[in-house]
């Protein structure tokens, strides 16, 4: 897939606003003319030179430091220049657009990479990778994102795609000679091999599906009448004052995010307006907004007064409550009913008795909340994924499913098993980028960020 740039891009790799540090990355066929422009010549290759970086007039911009990677040894495989000088905005813009001058254009957001990727330097998984390991908000996250970019992910979808290529081979071979079909089971080992492959995928699944849930983290909504300590449950969890507390009724008015952290999973908590019938027109705004942030949630924690419980008012809010919506009933300020902290499940319902105000509780609902992801501690071996990922993966265990079937009966359909056997291939070859239509990989790489 090597391609050969005609053009040299450019980009501060560095985050926008003041730092001690800024870095201009060149990268393509002119990278060597830019050097030669900013520089003056081209340093020696994998050594760091401290030199003046120059304008067109010969002025000094700056000093810094330049490295050199010489195609193919480089992150994107053509020839890339680093500029590291002051972060300074002016300086770095007068840099950036000196480098313009020597023939450089504006990179694209993602272009360094998308060109590693088309230079076969990274696979599309290891290059989605690189961004996610940039947008990680917790360790847990970036291990799981430095495994992909490893190569971890993709060395098991390769493996899994030569275990598919083998059996391929064996059944392509047998469609010549259909006489001998019964042999070609009993010799190629097809439903055995057919099964590990289908275990594989399933692990593989696992590892993946825990990573997703490690890269975008879990949203989670509080809902529930004014007053029943929505907003203190939110401070609790964000360990800090985040939200205003006080015992007038209706006090949150808008929505208010926190993202926390427990066990390594990142949970993005909503406050909500207290829902209730009201003729306050900024209260009933609050409230929209508070159904539409429940439509796009993973879960809800129904917060109720324990000394009122499931009363008329929390049912009605339950019964408004998207169908299908995983929820916590969450029953608070035990400490004034005398109740203990308990959990109780009863079906796919979880109750959670809680003070906020103690803190009794709530190492339980922590608990349960990590329960609706069913999370089991397992982030230590996850593989950061994304949804187009875990499509690609579920649509190669549905394709190896129908394998087994075709194979599984009296009759052998032989052709179909072949054709099945073909749609799982090419459904984890998606992954890898191996048939990645070019649209998707422009969705892909428009997404991160400029410089890299």
């Amino acid at each position: 897939m090597s391609v050969i740039a005609r053009d040299t891009i450019a980009a501060i790799a560095t985050p926008p606003g003041r730092g001690g540090v800024g870095v201009v990355r060149i990268s393509g066929a002119g990278a060597a003319d830019v050097a030669r422009a900013v520089l003056g010549r081209v340093p020696p290759a994998r050594h760091a030179a401290f030199l003046p970086f120059r304008a067109g007039d010969g002025s000094v911009i700056d000093h810094g430091l330049a490295l050199w990677f010489a195609a193919p040894a480089s992150y994107t495989g053509e020839d890339v220049l680093e500029l590291q000088g002051h972060g300074g905005v002016a300086v770095l813009r007068a840099l950036l657009e000196r480098c313009f001058e020597a023939g450089a254009r504006p990179a694209r957001p993602g272009e360094f990479t998308e060109r590693a990727f088309l230079n076969d330097r990274m696979d599309l998984a290891q290059a989605e990778a690189v961004a996610d390991l940039i947008d990680a908000s917790t360790r847990a996250a970036a291990r799981s994102a430095m495994r992909s970019l490893d190569g971890e992910f993709s060395r098991h979808v390769h493996a899994l795609e030569e275990s598919l290529i083998h059996l391929r081979m064996f059944v392509e071979a047998t469609l010549d000679f259909p006489e001998e079909e019964v042999e070609f089971l009993q010799q190629s080992g097809a439903r055995t091999k057919l099964a590990d492959v289908n275990a594989a995928l399933a692990a593989l699944r696992e590892r993946a599906r825990v990573g997703s849930v490690l890269r975008e983290g879990l949203t989670v909504v509080l809902a529930g009448a004014p007053n029943v300590g929505k907003s203190s449950l939110l401070n609790a969890l964000a360990g800090a004052d985040r939200a205003i507390v006080t015992d007038i009724a209706g006090t949150t008015r808008d929505t208010l995010r926190e993202l926390i952290e427990i066990d390594g999973v990142p949970l993005h908590v909503i406050d909500t307006a207290g829902l209730r019938e009201t003729d306050d027109p900024v209260e009933r705004a609050g409230m929209d907004r508070t159904r539409r942030e429940l439509a796009r949630a993973h879960a809800v924690v129904h917060l109720m007064d324990a000394r009122t419980g499931f009363d008329d008012s929390a049912r009605a809010i339950d019964d408004s409550l998207p169908i299908g919506l995983r929820r916590i009933r969450v029953f608070n300020k035990i400490d004034l009913t005398g109740e203990t902290e308990r959990v109780d499940h009863q079906g796919e319902l979880t109750t959670v008795r809680v003070s906020v105000k103690t803190g009794q509780g709530l190492s339980n609902l922590s608990r349960v909340l990590l329960e609706q992801v069913a999370w089991s501690g397992g982030g230590e071996d996850a593989l950061s994924a994304r949804g187009r990922h875990l499509h690609a993966l579920d649509m190669a265990a549905s394709h190896v499913e129908r394998a087994e079937c075709c194979i599984s009966g009296a009759t052998l359909q032989l052709e179909l098993f072949a054709e099945e056997l073909r749609l799982a291939h090419r459904a984890l070859g998606e992954i890898t980028g191996e048939f990645t239509p070019d649209d998707l990989l422009g969705e892909i790489f428009t997404r991160f960020c400029i410089g890299k």
